[in-house]
């Protein structure tokens, strides 16, 4: 019979540390979602949408927090 000296298989991180990026990338779509849409369906016409408080503040400030939520979810220890 052989014997399976191989070494086990460890994952890099820890189940932790991968919720924390799927939280982190769900934010990060949020954002650009929220980005998304506000032009005009006539080239003629202007639509002063595309600078509303939602496209210019808020979806940004969600892609650099979820950013953030990346970085920290790799430097998070996962014995933890």
């Amino acid at each position: 019979m052989k014997k399976d000296n191989s070494p086990k298989q460890e994952f890099l991180f820890g189940k932790r540390n991968y919720m924390i990026m799927l939280i982190g990338i769900a934010v990060i779509a949020l954002g650009f979602i929220l980005m998304a849409g506000g032009g005009s369906d006539d080239p003629n016409v202007f639509n002063p949408d595309i600078y509303n408080w939602q496209r210019i503040r808020l979806a940004p400030t969600l892609v650099i927090i979820g950013l953030g939520i990346e970085i920290y979810a790799i430097f998070a220890n996962p014995k933890k």
